[in-house]
């Protein structure tokens, strides 16, 4: 362990981001429930306040179950190209303290800080240096995870949420994670989380006493991160150049749709957002997939690799086109379309953020809508 623990790693993670630079430039939001996104029946949370999140209220959450649980949540339009140029404030401060930066999305970031450009004496004084800098200059708060890798960091940063910072260190790691419940790691979503409830592991001790064999016997190719991560152990550097693996576009439908002209209609538009970024950043990839939910929320994929890349427009239509049509007639009302295309010709630098799920505007079928994580 001690050859590889050379490492400091910060995970930086803002605080209810969107919704905080909200409050931040509306003295009548403070202090009072807030979700960024649409109240209309297909709305969906963008990202919620600390406020109300004291009532459940949580991004992706639909917006008609928000309000629900608070009936007293305000409903702010989100301003994307704000949250845009108040992360780009905030990666400026990052590049301040270290070259190397890997973003995750508009409001969280790796940072390596192993070699102490500012030469502050610690990883833990660096770490509180950039949360203070990010307050002063942008009015807005950030918590902090400081480890020796990706891993503990990211879970660190979560420990002490809001405005704190927690340290991971490497005589702990092990035996800290062993206390954790696998819920929280990443790489463990909700569907692996039940799979190993099932198989009796829910904490991160529970995981470790598990073997190799056993993990690989019932999670194949990931038994060997998970393996790792049970002993707190992960060396993944942190990559400035990370290479983007695909880009796509989901719409939410404000009515479930079951004529196929519809529905073809939000699929081409989708296919048109990603054929504009594809083309802008001159990345093109060989594999088109169509996703589809239906009105009782069962989804679905359909996916066609070509033989070269998709490299025209009217490809792009063509092939989601019919991907979508081998699903006709739909076994019932479709709610949400969308379209990947991956497996570029060359890896992209990930220059930003993806935009993970959409959801419905109050007055339109297909607004596009980015889902903060916390």
């Amino acid at each position: 362990m001690e050859g590889r623990s050379t490492r400091k790693i910060i995970h930086v993670d803002m605080d209810a981001f969107f919704a905080s630079v909200e409050q931040r430039d509306d003295p009548a939001l403070r202090g009072r429930p807030v979700a960024v996104g649409y109240a209309a029946a297909r709305g969906v949370v963008a990202a919620a306040s600390y406020e109300a999140r004291a009532f459940g209220v949580r991004s992706a959450l639909p917006s008609v179950t928000a309000l629900r649980r608070c009936p007293d949540l305000v409903f702010v339009p989100p301003r994307f190209d704000v949250y845009k140029a108040v992360s780009r404030e905030i990666h400026a401060i990052f590049a301040e303290y270290t070259d190397l930066i890997q973003p995750l999305s508009l409001d969280e970031a790796y940072l390596d800080v192993t070699g102490n450009r500012a030469g502050l004496p610690t990883a833990w004084a660096t770490a509180k240096a950039i949360r203070a800098r990010i307050l002063e200059e942008t009015g807005l708060t950030a918590s902090a995870g400081i480890s020796y890798n990706k891993f503990l960091a990211k879970l660190a940063s979560d420990h002490r949420k809001p405005n704190g910072q927690f340290a991971v260190t490497p005589d702990m790691g092990g035996a800290w994670v062993e206390t954790l419940p696998v819920a929280r790691f990443h790489g463990v979503g909700p569907v692996t989380a039940a799979k190993m409830k099932r198989l009796g592991i829910e904490t991160g001790a529970d995981l470790r006493a598990k073997s190799l064999a056993f993990l690989e016997e019932h999670f194949g190719s990931s038994a060997g991160w998970y393996h790792a991560i049970a002993r707190g152990e992960d060396h993944r550097p942190v990559n400035p150049n990370r290479a983007r693996k695909s880009s796509g576009s989901e719409t939410t439908f404000d009515r479930d749709l079951t004529e196929p002209a519809e529905i073809e209609t939000g699929v081409l538009r989708m296919a048109d957002d990603v054929w504009n970024w594809c083309e802008k950043a001159q990345a093109f990839g060989r594999t088109v997939t169509v996703k589809i939910k239906f009105q009782d929320f069962r989804q679905i994929t359909r996916s066609r690799s070509h033989a070269g890349a998709v490299t025209d427009r009217d490809q792009l239509h063509r092939t989601s086109l019919d991907l979508v049509r081998s699903i006709y007639p739909p076994e019932t009302g479709i709610r949400l379309v969308g379209v990947t295309v991956s497996n570029f010709e060359a890896p992209v630098r990930d220059d930003g953020p993806a935009l993970p799920l959409f959801g419905a505007g109050p007055d339109s079928r297909g607004a596009s809508m980015m889902v903060e994580a916390r």
